[in-house]
Order: C-alpha cells, then structure tokens, then sequence
C-alpha cells in the first residue's frame, strides 16, 4: 500500500480516521481528534488502510 503525508487513513481495528503527519522505516505517524484532544501515535504501514478505500468499498 502507498500511504503519502496528508492522506487520510483507518486503523484496522479500531475504525478511527486519522490523518498521516509523518512517515519512517516503516512507521506511519498519525494525528486525530478524540473528541477531547488531539491524539498523536506511529502505527506499522500494515495495521492501516486509506479511508477514501474504506467509502468505495460502502457505496
């Protein structure tokens, strides 16, 4: 998967969309609103998948 800065992106688990902020040796940083803060974690590339994908796939 190709995963660029400022793309939008899912955790396969947990749902949340999220917002790429950086990536590194196979690291993808990501920022989201919780609803309280703004939250700021690395996942591996292969826990994500892009959120635009995610509302094809529904339509």
């Amino acid at each position: 998967m190709f995963i660029s800065v400022s793309d939008e992106v899912k955790h396969k688990e947990d749902g949340q969309t999220m917002i790429v902020t950086g990536i590194a040796s196979g690291m993808v940083e990501c920022r989201w609103y919780d609803g309280y803060s703004v939250r700021r974690e690395a996942f591996r590339e292969e826990e994500l998948f892009p959120a635009r994908h995610a509302h094809q796939l529904a339509s």
